[in-house]
Order: C-alpha cells, then structure tokens, then sequence
C-alpha cells in the first residue's frame, strides 16, 4: 500500500528527493491532468475509474499514481509486475474484496501494477474478473503499446492514456524547481548559461534531467559553482558512462537504439546494441521477442521469412539458452538488419482497427453470413454467395466488407520485389479501384 510521506531522505536520489505529492507539484501532461483534464477530474471528484497509462520511462506515470494514492481515501495497493505472481495479485484482490465489504469502506480499492506489461496472460485473465466486478479499480503504467502487451478483455474495461515526452518548456521549468526548491541544490550555486545539451541527453525523460543534475551537483566541490553548459554537460556524461540496467531507463534507451538500427538497415550498429545488451545482462528471449516483433512489423511482407528465422531464433534461445544463444539472436539481426523493408501489414491493421472504432460493429452482409439452419436460409443469410473455386483462376468479384466500407483500402503495398508482384495480382483481379 502507498502511503503519503511529508519527508524524504536527505541522501535519496534528486528525482525522488523533488517527486512531485500533488498536481500543483506535477510538471506536463496537461492534456490529462490540466484544468478540467480527465485525470484531474478523478481526483478532484475522489472517483477513479480503471486506467492505463502509456508512455516512455520519466514521464510521470508512477508519479500520478502515488498522488492519487496521497488525494483519495480509497485503500490504495501496489503491484511490480516484475516480482509479483499470479498468487501475489489473488492475495491482493482478496483484500480488497474484504475492504469492498467492510462497514466502514470509503470506496472502491486501486490497484496500482506497474510494468503492467511484463505480466502474463494469466496474471492478466487473474484481474479480469476483480475489474470487471468492481472488485477493484486497476491503474496500470506501462512503457509498451498495451494493444500488443495487454490482454483484450483488460483492455476493454480499461481507458489508456497517453503521456508525451516533456517539452523544452517543461524540461526548463523542472530545471528552475530543481535548483531553487530541493534542500541541497538550494544551498549550492548554479551558473545555467545553456541547456541545450542537456535538455538533448534528457529526451523528454524528467528523471534523466533530475540525474544529470545531480551528477553535476554531486561532481563539484562544495562552494565551487556549478556550471550548467553544453560543454560541462556533455564531458560529465562522457566520464560517467551510464551503467546498462536491465529494469531501468537504459534498458529502453538501448533497445530503442537496437530496433532503430535494425529498421535502418545498419547490421554494424544493430550488432553493437546487440552485444551492449548481452554483455549487460539483459534477459536473450527479450530481445528474441523484440527481434519477432521486428520482423513483422519493419520487415513484414517485403520478406515473409524473416517472421520464420525470428520465431525459429526465439525457439533456438528457449532450447540453448546463453551463452550460445549470441550466436542466432546476431544471425537474426543480421538478416532482419539487411533485409528489404515494409510495414504495410503493420499500417493495415492500423487503418482497419481505425475504422472499426470509427464505424462500430457494422453488420456483416448477408451473402458472406453462416446458414446452418433452415430459418437462416430463409432469411437470405448465405443467398448469392460465390463459390471461389468454381471461376477460373478461382476468383470472382463479389463485396467482402459491409456496405458502408465497401470500397475502402486498408492495405496499401509498400515499394519492393515482393509487394509489387503482389500488388500486380490483385490489380489483376480487382483493377485499380
């Protein structure tokens, strides 16, 4: 449970140490948490419903989280998807059916699950029915697309919202709070005289900031002033490397690099996040993962087999594990790095999943519906159906979407040997519209 601290230890990291309590104190997502912002409406109204929360690493997910937990009287859990199990949720959930229960309950229990990404599909399926009850309300944080990390049925009683990377503004009215609020920069002096080194190494990410703003700190003799220059910034970042961590923001900053690299179709550099990784300590079928994802997604039908030598990759890692596992997950980049690219599978189901949400649940035409019964028949489910098989070259033109799509082109084929080939078929068979 989170429970509201009115002190922090002097010899707590500066992120921690100016950890925003309430929204006063919270700096960007205005679109959530600004005057009249949904966010800050559920706080103000002391009624949250379940929420996701998507965004990269330094955002203010957990941040929102705990001042939720400081500004309701609703009991307020906490779950790391990273050491909790299927049996720590249960055990959860069963306290907040008894805290639902009793007779002197303010209102619904939270639960706050961060990471949300890194639980399975059955620790998921485990806080369905809680969710879905009104049990609980769930708060997750997450650094992954939840359409790809986060089961269906979750997502469905769940809003997901979206935070953005703090603006140059945001990143200068931190820096300001910074020098002039915290007890131990307060006592020192600051000469800012340029921040654009140190707003590009920050990348939006407000813990990144706080960070680098106490190495510099941390770097210079007391009563000496602190310099803040793109100079300054940028030779104490190159003398003090940051340390690769598997649970922290450097894990994404290098498998972002790692799946740029590859898209890019550069095999040197993609090796080299490869074996940052590696020599790092990062888990190999993370990586196997992102790898399957890649193939699909940036490679997709410019080269189907891609998707295979992925998936056989994962396979392969599962069977022999590491250390000789470097030697597929390199065979895999290296062939995903100097494949041809296409992400028109990814843009279709994009565009389709658009106009689902735009449309609705259009009805599905009579011609295309299933008649396993003489009622159905009569009603016209299945009448006028064209049997593909019975045309030559087993095709004939007949409307497959509903009548209101009908015409719509959600796959639109990318320029490359493959897709043309592909792309010359069905405009033989469809024409050009």
């Amino acid at each position: 449970m989170i429970h509201q601290l009115d002190t922090k230890p002097m010899n707590a990291p500066l992120a921690e140490r100016l950890r925003p309590m309430n929204l006063d104190e919270y700096i960007g997502q205005s679109h959530l948490v600004g005057q009249g912002a949904v966010i800050r409406r559920m706080i103000e109204s002391g009624r949250v419903a379940s929420f996701i929360l998507w965004g990269p690493p330094g955002v203010g997910k957990t941040t929102l989280a705990r001042i939720i937990a400081n500004s309701i009287k609703s009991q307020f859990y906490t779950l790391s998807a990273v050491t909790s199990g299927v049996k720590d949720v249960r055990e959860v959930i069963d306290r907040c059916r008894a805290d639902s229960a009793g007779m002197f309950s303010q209102g619904r229990p939270i639960l706050f699950i961060d990471e949300i990404h890194r639980f399975s599909k059955s620790q998921q399926d485990s806080l369905l029915g809680a969710v879905e009850a009104g049990v609980v309300t769930l708060i997750g944080a997450t650094t992954e697309n939840p359409s790809f990390e986060v089961i269906r049925p979750l997502l469905s009683r769940a809003q997901v919202y979206t935070l953005k990377p703090l603006e140059e503004t945001e990143l200068q009215q931190l820096l300001e709070r910074a020098v002039s609020t915290d007890e131990i920069l307060k006592t020192r002096r600051f000469d800012i005289r340029e921040t654009t080194a140190l707003f590009r190494y920050s990348g939006g990410d407000a813990r990144k900031l706080l960070n680098i703003i106490d190495l510099l700190e941390q770097s210079a003799a007391y009563g000496e002033t602190i310099v803040i220059d793109d100079g300054t910034v940028t030779g104490h970042l190159q003398e003090n490397p940051q340390a690769y961590d598997k649970n922290g923001e450097m894990h994404y900053d290098i498998i972002s690099a790692f799946i740029k690299s590859v898209r890019g179709s550069d095999p040197d550099a993609a090796v080299y996040w490869l074996a940052r990784m590696i020599a790092g300590g990062e888990d190999p079928e993370f990586i196997a993962r992102r790898l399957v994802i890649l193939a699909a997604e940036d490679i997709g039908l410019a080269n189907p087999n891609a998707l295979l030598l992925a998936n056989a990759t994962f396979d392969t890692i599962q069977k022999i594990g590491m250390p000789e596992g470097r030697i597929p997950l390199t065979e895999c980049t290296i062939y995903l790095a100097t494949s041809a690219k296409s992400n028109s599978a990814y843009m279709a189901i994009a565009a389709a999943l658009e106009a689902v949400d735009r449309t609705g649940n259009l009805p599905v035409p009579l011609h295309l519906r299933n008649a396993p019964t003489s009622l159905m028949k009569k009603l016209g489910y299945g009448e006028s159906y064209k049997y593909a098989h019975d045309y030559p070259g087993n095709f004939v033109r007949q409307q497959f979407l509903p009548d209101t799509l009908a015409g719509e082109q959600f796959w639109k084929p990318c320029t490359n040997p493959a897709e043309d080939k592909m792309s010359a078929i069905q405009k033989s068979r469809w024409g050009d519209g």
